[in-house]
């Protein structure tokens, strides 16, 4: 069996670091005062202070790659420090000795081609040409068992939303029709305290009927999944405050997981041109462009939208997922266009 590997020092400030910051310290003091108690000129103590950082700056870096695992980059990645380093130094020198003309700038633009270089050299060697053909296969197969989990997930959503219609539901309605005959025959019978009891019960009822439905259409609604993307889109225009127009021209229906995507970028757009821009004209375009579906919902608003705000940005992750783009144009008086592409093939 192999030996176990020497355990590495770990990152707590040792005492040859923190003797190192005192006497710093100490130093950097006492020349103040000397250059306070003869006369306060000229600060010169400023290089005593500098040098004193300096040497700081080198200690901390040293031993930082010291006790720092050795990991892949390591190098490189002290390499890039340095040079960064350097360029501090160099300005820091330029600024102390007045702030003339910025001769920095030159040995500056030396660190940055050799940092350039550096780089070029780094990424021909991290990525050889058979890495990079293992990199595009990794990629390849990643996205391939991506698209099926989201494609089991897309049906395993839609058969929940099939069990809460054809299940739950059913069953809370009919417990309401049964509570509403209660209702009616203690009505009859003048039992006014049990009365009150069973209407409560029948509103809670009709209430957790409200919630179901608007849970099972959040999940998948029953007219996408029956219909196409073209009807669930016509139902959420006429369900809308404002007056919208839906355009469609679709070879044919795309995968469930795109249609469902699809589906809420439209729904999450229109109740946004409902809330902020009320009775204005929106348009729905579906359509089917270089093997992308693209979504796009306009309206004829005043515009500033926030392209940031929470609803947008969960409609963007939502398309981002499946190797999509969602952007937002919405410049003041131009209205608002949310455009949506999204791979009929993922």
């Amino acid at each position: 069996m192999s030996a176990e590997p020497a355990a590495l020092p770990t990152h707590e400030p040792d005492a040859a670091f923190g003797l190192h910051v005192a006497l710093s310290a100490v130093v950097g003091a006492a020349v103040t005062v000397v250059w306070a108690a003869a006369g306060a000129g000229d600060f010169w103590a400023r290089w005593v202070w500098f040098g004193l950082a300096v040497l700081l700056a080198v200690h901390a870096l040293v031993r930082r790659v010291v006790l720092t695992p050795p990991r892949p980059g390591k190098a490189y990645r002290t390499a890039l420090t340095v040079l960064a380093a350097m360029s501090v130094v160099d300005a820091a020198i330029w600024l102390l000795s007045g702030a003339g003309a910025f001769w920095p700038l030159w040995p500056m633009i030396g660190y940055g081609v050799l940092a350039a270089t550096l780089s070029a050299v780094v990424y021909r060697h991290r990525l050889p040409g058979s890495g990079a053909r293992e990199l595009v296969e990794r990629v390849d197969e990643l996205t391939r068992t991506r698209t099926g989990a989201l494609d089991v997930q897309a049906r395993q959503l839609r058969r929940i939303e099939r069990d809460l219609h054809d299940g739950a539901q059913v069953r809370l309605v009919a417990l309401t029709m049964q509570l509403g005959r209660a209702e009616a025959r203690l009505e009859d019978a003048g039992d006014e305290l049990t009365l009150a009891l069973v209407r409560g019960a029948r509103d809670e009822a009709s209430a957790a009927i409200g919630e179901l439905r608007d849970l099972a259409r959040g999940i998948a609604p029953p007219v996408l999944a029956d219909r196409g993307l073209e009807a669930a889109a016509e139902a959420l225009g006429r369900r809308s405050a404002s007056p919208v127009e839906v355009d469609v021209v679709l070879a044919g229906r795309p995968a469930p997981v795109v249609e469902s995507a699809a589906y809420f970028v439209i729904a999450e757009s229109l109740t946004n041109a409902s809330k902020h821009v009320p009775g204005a004209q929106v348009r729905v375009t579906l359509r089917d462009e270089d093997g992308m579906l693209v979504v796009l919902v306009a309206d004829d608003g005043p515009g500033g939208a926030d392209p940031g705000g929470s609803g947008l940005t969960g409609l963007r992750h939502r398309v981002e997922a499946l190797d999509g783009r969602l952007t937002v144009h919405s410049g003041p008086g131009l209205g608002t266009t949310v455009r949506a592409e999204l791979p009929c093939g993922s």
